[in-house]
């Protein structure tokens, strides 16, 4: 039988600090993403985020992960959405092994 975890912190630990993302989508709306796995593959940056749900109750468990590759230019970080298949398909696998053991992930 597999192990369940505990995933409730006990009262003295900490949670630790949640990373928000707010991007611009192409119709001009502010759309704020939390960042659950960062990682390099072949020398670039790449984030999987979801979309903030400040409210437990509202988490439907059909929260959708998205792929981002991060650049840097003179102003800073950049977020672009992966568009290349093969670069998403590898990406994501990597992101899928990281996040494995914390969430219930369905391709």
């Amino acid at each position: 039988m597999a192990e369940k975890k505990n995933m409730t912190p006990e009262l003295n630990e900490e949670l630790p600090p949640i990373e928000l993302l707010t991007l611009e989508d192409g119709d001009g709306n502010e759309i704020t993403f939390e960042i659950i796995a960062s990682l390099e593959h072949e020398g670039e940056r790449y984030v999987g985020v979801v979309e903030y749900i400040d409210d437990p109750e509202k988490l439907t468990g059909e929260e959708q992960l998205v792929i981002l590759h991060v650049g840097t230019d003179d102003e800073g970080d950049y977020y672009d959405v992966v568009e290349d298949d093969e670069e998403l398909y590898q990406v994501g696998k990597k992101i899928e092994k990281l996040l494995e053991d914390e969430y219930d992930i369905q391709a």
